[in-house]
């Protein structure tokens, strides 16, 4: 039986995938298929921007990983869940909208990423966005994805901007303009009064097309060669095997686990990790899986003084009732923030003079994680991660068969620079929670606990109560090297017709949350592919002529 045939195969619907999915698909004459491993985004928790709380952890919508136990983590192991629905985790995440520091992709730029500096990013990121506010310099405002400023107000929040505030901290109105620098209000990837995923902003508008086709719950095993070409793709439903080929181009944007998983499975990666699972070597790529990061974040919980937490307002008919028509009939309220409300970007001793090294995230309330319910008191949570951790893991198969999660090592504070960076951000945290605007306002630190003083008790206790903020990269990393997994065309080395577009792809992990990024990944790459294709076409023309 002969294989369905297409331009383009697309891996992966989400944040990366979708935006791909979208460019490609506009040309009439390309036809475009994405497998996605979950299946349709329909539950109404989906689309309520504050879902994410319930589904988040819920293996309907996500697949559930968990990294090996370390020092780092307390010998725990983390709990890692990542997007298997219609949008990947764009559909489930936070949806705090942040790009991260203009020096992040000058550092990406140094590391061989060529083209992808700021100046060369920022039209990017521009094209996708459809902000409402801001500096035209940095906001695009005809995009495909809406962008918000915050609409929900709470007096616990206002008091904790201007505690930071009074610690010499800079007012910050626009974290994707000039600075990150600063503490204010968050954006959120939010319509007028649902969530803004990959999928409802770029994916769900272009199947309209003829020339695009989604094929949910079909789990990639393998990438197909011939003659070191990319040639098809092979996934399972149900148990059950399929294929289709590529004419042009098989695309990865699977995420920063199955990327490397998906290339590993298909004989690129680490020569003795494929040998040593009986899998076949393509090409030798000892970096495929290598360089993972992610942000480790720590939480501090306070009780509250006085009811201005949503831990109250959700057990207060009336002030539960107005939060639904606040939402239903303005699109503001409590239903609309994300996983921070506010926050900024602070400096302790070891950083960069104006280049933050910690990011604060804090919400009027509190739970034990996203899932559970919230505490009967009065709660308030102020968090904070590490910008740039030094620290790099690798993400490994440890199975031939693709259903089997790859051995995951985050290797989380592993160098001296962050452990130091993380008790200093306690420090800096809690000087804030000591200012005159906040601290009438709280009478007990229940987590980490006051008690928790020195150093090494707070380090301690970063290692056994700290955990990921979902932001995993890195683990195909790009360059100008050789040694890199993909070029800076996003060119998957060693072999033709391959590209990775997604989180996998970045040098160095974002300063900020990492969805705006890997958005404006897609946009670059899908933007790649298209002036190739176009080059190629005039070339022939020409030929012809």
């Amino acid at each position: 039986m002969s294989l369905l045939e297409y331009d383009y195969i697309v891996v992966g619907s989400g944040s990366a995938g979708s935006v791909v999915a979208n460019r490609l698909s506009a040309d009439p004459d390309c036809n475009v298929l994405v497998l996605e491993a979950g299946g349709y985004d329909r539950n109404l928790w989906l689309k309520l921007p504050v879902g994410y709380f319930k589904t988040i952890y819920d293996p309907r919508f996500s697949r559930i990983f968990k990294t090996e136990p370390s020092e780092g983590d307390g010998h725990r192991g983390i709990v890692w869940p990542r997007g298997r629905i219609v949008g990947g985790s764009s559909s489930i995440n936070g949806l705090v909208y942040i790009r991260g520091q203009h020096e992040d992709f000058e550092d990406w730029k140094s590391l061989g990423a060529d083209g992808w500096s700021y100046e060369e990013v920022l039209p990017h990121f521009r094209q996708l966005e459809r902000f409402d506010g801001g500096d035209d310099k940095y906001h695009g405002r005809s995009g495909d994805l809406p962008v918000s400023q915050l609409r929900n107000e709470n007096a616990a929040c206002r008091a904790w901007i201007k505690a930071a505030e009074q610690t010499g901290l800079p007012a910050n109105a626009d974290f994707n303009g000039h600075s990150t620098h600063g503490v204010g209000a968050y954006h959120l990837s939010i319509g007028k009064r649902l969530r803004a995923s990959a999928a409802s902003a770029f994916l769900r508008p272009a199947l309209k097309r003829a020339n695009l086709k989604l094929i949910t719950n079909a789990l990639v095993s393998r990438v197909e060669f011939e003659k070191g070409r990319a040639t098809g793709v092979t996934w399972t439903t149900n148990g059950k095997s399929y294929g289709a080929k590529a004419k042009r181009e098989i695309i990865l944007c699977a995420g920063s686990i199955q990327s490397p998983q998906i290339l590993q499975l298909s004989g690129i990666g680490p020569a003795s990790v494929l040998k040593e699972q009986g899998i076949s070597v393509i090409v030798d790529s000892p970096e495929v899986g290598e360089n993972l990061q992610d942000h480790y974040q720590i939480r501090l919980l306070l009780k509250l003084t006085q009811k201005i937490s949503l831990n109250d307002d959700v057990r207060n008919p009336i002030k539960l009732a107005k939060m639904g028509l606040d939402w239903l009939l303005k699109g503001t309220g409590p239903l609309t923030v994300g996983a921070g409300q506010v926050g900024g970007g602070g400096c302790t001793e070891h950083a960069t003079p104006g280049r933050p090294d910690i990011q604060f995230n804090v919400m009027p309330l509190s739970v034990d994680k996203p899932g559970t319910p919230l505490h009967r008191y009065s709660g308030f949570t102020a968090s904070f991660w590490q910008c740039h951790p030094e620290s790099r893991g690798t993400v490994h198969i440890q199975s031939p068969k693709h259903t089997t999660q790859p051995r995951i090592n985050p290797n989380y504070l592993s160098t001296k620079l962050d452990q130091n960076v993380m008790v200093s951000g306690i420090k800096l945290l809690r000087k804030i929670h000591e200012q005159p605007a906040f601290r009438p306002l709280w009478n007990e630190e229940t987590v980490i606990g006051g008690d928790t003083q020195s150093d090494l008790k707070i380090l301690e206790a970063i290692r056994e109560m700290g955990g990921t903020v979902f932001h995993p990269v890195g683990t195909c990393r790009m360059g100008s090297d050789s040694s890199s997994v993909v070029d800076p065309q996003l060119r998957v080395r060693g072999v033709q017709g391959l590209r990775v577009i997604d989180a996998s792809v970045m040098p160095k992990i974002t300063s900020a949350n990492t969805n705006a990024a890997t958005l404006m990944v897609g946009e670059k790459g899908a933007s790649m592919i298209l002036k190739e294709t176009n080059r190629r076409n005039s070339i022939m023309a020409e030929e012809i002529l």
